[in-house]
């Protein structure tokens, strides 16, 4: 439990650290990544949403047994932003700078799923203990 509790404390504490500063890069990352963006509801609601991740994943740290159902959203949200960006990769539509982001998100998600497997016998017990 203390390793799930580490992972999602990290995890909080990064996106935290890292997304915030989205709200004031709008018009810059059109001008270093043109062409400019062009629909501001996707982009401050891909902030708003991905900051309240943040908060999930706090949650899930403050007790990784009772909150472990959550964990599997959480991993598909780490990897469903990984497999976006290595498609949109692929397809010449990113920098490769961008995998730097994908690269730390897998090994997130690689962590949940990791704090998953090891949660579970704190799952069993207190599913016994009902």
């Amino acid at each position: 439990m203390r390793f799930a509790k580490i992972v999602f404390w990290v995890a909080a504490i990064w996106g935290f650290i890292s997304l915030p500063p989205l709200y004031f890069l709008f018009d810059t990352i059109g001008r270093q990544s043109p062409p400019p963006i062009t629909h501001p509801d996707f982009y401050y609601g891909f902030v708003g949403v991905t900051l309240a991740w943040q908060v999930a994943f706090a949650v899930m740290a403050s007790d990784p047994v009772r909150f472990r159902p959550l964990m599997i959203p959480a991993v598909l949200e780490k990897f469903t932003f990984v497999g976006a960006l290595a498609v949109l990769y692929l397809q010449n539509r990113v920098a490769a700078s961008q995998l730097l982001f994908a690269g730390i998100d897998t090994v997130l998600g690689i962590l949940f799923l990791v704090s998953f497997a090891k949660t579970r016998a704190g799952a069993a017990a207190g599913a016994t203990a009902r």
